[in-house]
């Protein structure tokens, strides 16, 4: 079978009907860019999190990488992080958590997808005032099959594009310290890293105006 190449993949709005492939994917990027199935044990758990509340709160700013055998990613992001994280809360995370256990706070006792079940309960929210002047954030995840092509710098492009029309003076998101691939990828599209005592030790926020 030959090998995907650009024109075989399209961008598009996504839709509601996009669900259980956006969660795959979630799912299936989740380990630091790797697949994180053998990890979790619910495999919704992160989809719950990470991408649902975007494709369903925020479905202008929502888009999908549609190929030859289904989504093979997506970029979706929020033009107002407070008022997203506000909506996120009274929502969409408040209708989720009655389906899951909270596993509570001794990091001892979790397993499978306990460290996500965990945030989705304690949610972090975290927008510090060294974020408010990149008050967008977003999201990019692509399987392998989609990778090396262009549609992530093209994807991306397209959502800050598309939160900049709509006011927006920049935007942040965060990125595991552990994947350098897509460090480099943020890096390329003009995202620095973000340096404060008011974010977390450990994680890399990335940020750039527009």
């Amino acid at each position: 079978m030959a090998s995907p190449n650009q024109v075989d993949f399209r961008l598009r709005k996504a839709d509601l009907a996009d669900m259980p492939a956006v969660y795959r994917v979630c799912l299936r990027t989740g380990n630091a860019g790797q697949d994180a199935s053998a990890r979790e044990d619910d495999p919704d758990a992160l989809g719950h999190m990470f991408i649902g509340p975007y494709l369903v709160l925020e479905p202008e700013f929502a888009f999908v990488l549609e190929g030859p055998n289904g989504v093979a990613g997506y970029v979706m992001g929020a033009l107002d992080t407070p008022d997203f994280y506000g909506r996120m809360e009274r929502d969409w995370l408040a209708k989720i958590r009655p389906r899951l256990r909270d596993p509570g706070d001794d990091e001892s006792r979790w397993s499978g997808s306990d460290w996500v079940r965990r945030l989705i309960h304690r949610p972090p929210y975290l927008y510090p005032p060294a974020l408010h002047p990149f008050p967008s954030h977003g999201h990019v995840d692509f399987l392998p099959e989609a990778r090396g092509l262009g549609w992530g710098r093209r994807g991306f492009e397209h959502l800050m594009a598309a939160l900049a029309a709509a006011g927006s003076r920049g935007m942040h998101l965060d990125v595991s310290p552990q994947n350098h691939a897509a460090i480099a990828f943020y890096e390329k599209l003009g995202f620095a890293p973000v340096v404060s005592d008011e974010l977390p030790a450990g994680g890399l926020t990335m940020a750039r105006r527009f």
